[in-house]
């Protein structure tokens, strides 16, 4: 076969796909189709991570475990409000007052209460996977370049804000490195506490030289407009959103008109990209090396909105298991959703390998 000029994919792409199976996630809390979306996102980062790049996504997969195993610590102390009848283990109650009758702490722990809390955190990690994959697939700063002028500050924000905790749990790798080749224990929890102070600083440090190096690069200067183009740009995007939170309302509830949402959703993101076009002609950026777009750009892209597309049709019209119940029993499986979660892998063999040339 012939080379194919090694290229990394256009961040854009890797990202829709990316938002694409996070809605899927969004809308099922069936475990197994939850698994098999981490393990779609470990897949597509194990073959087409840039290896130039630090790999993200096991901070995000460590970041969603602890939130798993924190929702069913907090399920058993407090309960959540979920009546089963199967009961695993019963705590010392801790009696309240009148006030808090509401609440509870202690009792009788079910099994249908951890199922609930398991499966709706797993839905969290689930979607955490998504975002860092999309993250180790294509990194943040790389996405920056192509948003539109009207949200370059509120994207810079975004990606500071997304490379943030990836970021400390580095840090606090590298601190507890050199102090165990100092002679000290890593382990424990006062060795774990004497790590907050120089993460922390590494942290303030890295912020001030972040500050300095955008504000040397013309971050929020002053931008002129006209009255006209800043009252139509404001119209259009408050008319955008409240067309997009009408119509996410619209498929996320059926009793306000399921699918009918979809139409009012689209139609508040035209309006807000309208109000994006207006507000970027008031300020004109130059690009350098964009990245083309090519088929498998939009192969990717298709790959993470089929299962988005099924996974928002099945929850609407409740399809058996997208949304299984907390019994004792395995769930059934929705075999369309697998398929379609499936599908979200193909972007793993058709895409380009990065900072390689393909045999």
């Amino acid at each position: 076969m012939t080379q194919q000029r090694a290229r990394l994919q256009h961040p854009a792409a890797w990202w829709l796909w990316g938002l694409g199976l996070a809605t899927a996630a969004s809308r099922t809390t069936n475990p197994v189709v939850l698994l098999l979306v981490i393990g779609v996102c470990v897949l597509v980062v194990s073959e087409r991570h840039d290896p130039a790049t630090p790999n993200p996504l096991p901070a995000f997969l460590v970041i969603g475990t602890v939130i798993l195993a924190f929702r069913l610590v907090m399920t058993a102390v407090l309960g959540n409000g979920i009546v089963g009848d199967t009961v695993v283990v019963t705590l010392p109650r801790v009696p309240l007052p009148d006030w808090a009758a509401n609440v509870r702490l202690g009792g009788a722990v079910t099994l249908e209460a951890l199922l609930y809390a398991a499966y709706d955190a797993l839905r969290l990690a689930a979607i955490l996977a998504c975002l860092g994959a999309a993250n180790a697939l294509a990194s943040p700063r790389r996405l920056l370049r192509y948003l539109p002028a009207t949200l370059y500050d509120v994207g810079t924000a975004v990606v500071v804000g997304l490379t943030f905790a990836p970021q400390l749990l580095t840090d606090a790798r590298d601190v507890r490195a050199a102090r165990t080749l100092r002679g000290r224990d890593g382990r424990g929890l006062r060795e774990t506490a004497r790590l907050a102070v120089p993460v922390l600083e590494t942290a303030f440090e890295r912020s001030l030289g972040l500050a300095a190096s955008m504000e040397s690069r013309g971050y929020g200067r002053a931008v002129r407009s006209s009255s006209t183009s800043r009252r139509t740009a404001t119209g259009l995007a408050l008319a955008g959103l409240v067309g997009v939170l009408a119509g996410l309302y619209g498929l996320l509830d059926a009793s306000a008109g399921g699918l009918l949402g979809l139409p009012v959703l689209v139609l508040g993101a035209a309006l807000a990209t309208a109000s994006l076009v207006v507000g970027a002609s008031r300020d004109v950026r130059s690009g350098h090396r964009r990245d083309r777009w090519a088929w498998t750009e939009t192969v990717t892209v298709a790959s993470g909105l089929v299962p988005a597309a099924v996974l928002v049709v099945g929850s609407v019209r409740g399809w058996d298991g997208v949304v299984p119940s907390q019994q004792a029993e395995l769930p059934a499986l929705p075999l369309l959703a697998v398929v379609a979660v499936l599908v979200a892998a193909i972007p793993a063999w058709v895409t380009p390998p990065p900072r390689e040339a393909v045999p």
